[in-house]
């Protein structure tokens, strides 16, 4: 975990997701570092957390399950441990205003460790409730950019099952503001590809609604 903060208390406040399993030439983590630059030079003052899924994410097990379902009053100490990591990782959504997530297609669908981090963070009574008229997600008034590469699966296919599951996971917590930028196909269009990528990035951070605006 890094943090990159200036002292400005009006700092748009993003939370960095990157879960590509390549630490070096990663097409995602290329674009997602280009996103958050453009966030900084059109908002000015930026706050920015990183969470590194390659360095590893814990999978849930019995003693997560057993946690999370006991009441928090009633959790002991072991249970409290077990449920440290997931605590932290939803801490750090609600604190941001902004969350950028660099997500490659593996196999048609999201990297393993993408898939344990939206197990951490899917969390009843912290990240969404169950009410009357179904679930409801409680991380309202956010911005979600989904950078997303690809070697050979077009993005929004019929074989892309990773950006429909991300837009479903990510709104089932209450994250609907959802833009996606598509590196896709890689392998065959490489530089075609990633220029599209910068073009939209620039669309969405100069020419659309200021996140100030949105937020009025």
């Amino acid at each position: 975990m890094h943090d990159k903060a200036t002292t400005d208390t009006a700092a748009l406040r993003i939370l960095e997701v990157s879960a590509s399993g390549r630490q070096h030439g990663s097409t995602s983590r290329t674009l997602t570092g280009e996103l958050i630059t453009a966030l900084e030079s059109a908002r000015g003052s930026v706050q920015v957390r990183r969470r590194d899924l390659a360095d590893g994410v814990p999978f849930v097990d019995d003693a997560w399950i057993a946690a999370n379902f006991t009441a928090d009053e009633d959790r002991n100490s072991a249970q409290r441990e077990a449920l440290a990591y997931s605590d932290q990782l939803v801490s750090e959504l609600q604190e941001a205003d902004v969350i950028v997530l660099g997500a490659p297609i593996y196999n048609f669908s999201i990297p393993a460790a993408l898939k344990a981090w939206i197990d951490m963070i899917a969390r009843a009574r912290l990240t969404f409730r169950y009410t009357e008229n179904g679930p409801e997600g409680l991380l309202k008034n956010k911005k979600a950019y989904i950078v997303i590469s690809s070697g050979g699966v077009a993005v929004g296919s019929d074989y892309d099952f990773a950006s429909p599951y991300l837009r479903h996971a990510l709104a089932f917590v209450g994250i609907t503001d959802i833009e996606f930028i598509a590196a896709e196909q890689l392998n065959s269009k490489s530089d075609e590809s990633i220029d599209a990528a910068r073009v939209r990035i620039a669309e969405l951070v100069y020419t659309s609604p200021s996140l100030d605006d949105r937020a009025a």
